[in-house]
């Protein structure tokens, strides 16, 4: 993809004469004001000065890098691309788990104008070679041997790919590949600084900042072509209306090459200040967060849904007076959100019963959990059950909701303090129009509306009408201005007999219940929807022990025991459907869904379309009794 034809400055400009050399350069405005993500990093790091700016997870403590240190490293790595020759508007791509290098090369990248392209840690190496080829990346940053393996068995097919780096590692670089160390030894030379700066400072709001690569639940990844003036603007209206800044600390541990990591954890960064600290594994995210005790944390629902598991299976082994007690917190809990999240003053004996509750039973299980200092807690990238945040209300921790997509810059909606209501996602942020269509879909309208998918004109004028994003969501809004969503538009069941249903609220309802860990409800061009589901491991597990099953936990998906939970699980959810939504038949499928299986997506979101193509034999067996019938 030509990335220049998007971008409007000149591939270059003249140095200006008199600036010195220097780790940090402070940044001009430019444009009416426009200052761009990697300058507002440069005034951030010149700000703070020895503040942490990052740590990172060494073998017994946090290790802290200052902001002065994290402004010289991008300064480098910046000096260190063009004397690779990286040009304006070239892309490089970053392909590997959450670390400094990642943000580094990112900012590095973007400071003389040329563009990072994530790439999930989880992709294929046919998916690889799309994004180098698609992205046209001259540089790509690499991780580990596992990730590096893949990148190389598509590298012939790649020519415009010359250089390949390396993160930081104890070992020595495999041969041909540039270690991390020699590539920000080759930023040493000064005699580049003056280019930097004239590249930093020559950023418009209409040059490209970013490639988002969406995660291809419905085909093959596009690219969302964000420009500076995107994610300067997002980064600046999230952070005043989160009121973020150097005092929090938020734990980054979703992939990067997301939006909402990207502008949460990157861009929201160098705004705001905040210290970020990098998990070591997705499999250590519950002893960061007891280490790390961060102020904002943002959770997929699936983060969301196995803390809470977890809870629950803790709550069934308690006994006795403990049992009792927290039963009791939970309840209280529950009810006193209840009547705040309402717009009620709750009375003063409930308050004091929550007093009492949260100092012996609710601010033990925060600070079990990590939580004890979070003031913000926010689910987002896929919807969540409202029951789901109601459990979490009876540990006095209220989980708000944010909206959005890639094509917005991450957020449109947030659920803040006084303005949440479980079910909705919130309301739209400062200066973000909402409203919708005559056929349901939302529409959104702001200076965070994205450029167009690259290369894909066809698709572009389907996404962007008259300055409106389509996009794709169906939802209502409220008297009161809160967005509720439905379901996906494309998503959408018509069954043989002509109705519309979308699956998206009936999944979640079934997700909702204790034994199910994945929904997926199929029906199109049927009489009546049929769902395939997956099981909870840990909820059959403690389902097994409450029944005294003995059969080992592969032998219960046939179990008359489950199966009649199962039923009566989807009964409870087709009482609150319209009946052509209800599930008449269910069938239960051995496997998990799992990134890397290709059933979800990096942020936990099942590909239905994967799903169902691949379980069509399962599906037409449903129907096949019926339709035999006639």
């Amino acid at each position: 993809m030509a990335l220049s034809s998007l971008a409007t400055s000149p591939a270059d400009q003249t140095a200006p004469q008199g600036r010195g050399p220097g780790p940090i350069a402070a940044p001009r405005p430019q444009d009416g004001g426009f200052i761009s993500a990697p300058a507002r990093l440069m005034a951030t790091a010149q700000r703070l000065g020895q503040q942490d700016a990052y740590l990172t997870r060494g073998p017994k403590v946090w290790e802290a890098t200052s902001w002065h240190d994290y402004g010289a490293q991008v300064a480098n790595a910046a000096r260190a691309l063009l004397s690779l020759g990286v040009q304006h508007g070239q892309s490089v791509a970053i392909l590997g788990f959450n670390r400094p290098e990642w943000a580094v090369m990112a900012f590095g990248a973007m400071s003389i104008g040329a563009v990072p392209a994530g790439i999930y840690w989880t992709s294929s190496t046919k998916d690889i070679e799309h994004v180098l080829n698609h992205s046209g990346a001259s540089v790509l940053l690499v991780d580990d041997d596992e990730r590096l393996a893949k990148a190389r068995a598509c590298q012939d097919r790649v020519p415009g790919l010359q250089h390949v780096v390396m993160m930081r590692r104890n070992t020595p670089a495999p041969t041909g590949v540039l270690p991390w160390e020699a590539f920000m030894a080759r930023g040493q030379d000064h005699a580049l600084e003056a280019q930097r700066v004239a590249r930093l400072q020559a950023l418009r709001p209409e040059d490209i900042g970013s490639l988002i690569y969406t995660s291809g639940t419905t085909g093959p990844s596009k690219a969302v072509v964000l420009n500076h003036g995107n994610l300067a603007w997002t980064a600046d209206m999230l952070g005043r209306t989160a009121g973020a800044d150097q005092q929090d600390h938020m734990l980054s541990y979703l992939p990067f090459a997301h939006i909402a990591e990207q502008l949460g954890c990157l861009h929201n960064q160098a705004c705001n200040g905040f210290t970020v600290y990098y998990a070591r594994s997705m499999e250590e995210l519950g002893d960061h967060l007891k280490e790390v005790r961060p102020t904002i944390f943002f959770g997929v629902p699936r983060v969301w849904e196995k803390m809470q598991a977890a809870i629950e299976d803790k709550l069934r082994q308690a006994t006795g007076p403990k049992a009792a007690l927290a039963r009791w917190a939970l309840g209280i809990g529950r009810q006193w959100h209840a009547e705040v999240l309402d717009g009620r003053q709750p009375s003063a004996w409930l308050t004091l019963r929550k007093r009492l509750a949260t100092r012996l039973v609710h601010d033990k299980v925060k600070a079990a959990l990590g939580f004890d200092r979070a003031r913000l807690l926010i689910s987002g990238a896929a919807p969540i059950a409202p029951d789901k945040l109601r459990f979490f209300t009876g540990l006095d921790l209220v989980v708000r909701e944010l909206y959005g997509q890639s094509e917005a810059c991450g957020p449109s909606t947030l659920s803040l303090e006084g303005q949440t209501r479980l079910g909705s996602v919130g309301k739209a942020l400062p200066g973000t129009e909402i409203r919708i269509d005559e056929d349901g879909e939302v529409l959104i309208r702001g200076p965070h509306i994205f450029q167009g998918y690259g290369g894909q004109p066809e698709a572009t004028r389907e996404a962007l009408d008259n300055g409106w994003l389509r996009s794709g969501d169906l939802g209502h809004i409220d008297a009161d201005g809160y967005l509720f969503i439905t379901g996906r538009k494309k998503d959408l069941i018509i069954t043989s007999g002509g109705k519309n249903v979308s699956p998206g609220n009936i999944e979640a309802a079934l997700m909702d219940t204790p034994l199910i860990e994945h929904a997926v409800a199929c029906g199109d061009g049927r009489h009546y929807l049929t769902a395939l589901l997956t099981l909870d491991p840990q909820a059959l597990a403690a389902f097994a022990q409450a029944k005294a099953l003995p059969e080992p936990l592969h032998a219960l998906y046939d179990h008359p025991e489950v199966r009649k939970a199962l039923q009566a699980a989807v009964d409870q959810v087709n009482e609150q459907q319209a009946r052509v939504a209800h599930i008449r038949k269910f069938a239960v499928l051995r496997q998990s869904f799992t990134i890397e299986g290709g059933e979800l997506t990096a942020t936990m979101k099942v590909k239905r379309k994967v799903v169902i193509d691949r379980n069509q034999a399962v599906i037409s067996g449903l129907y096949a009794q019926a339709d035999s019938a006639g």
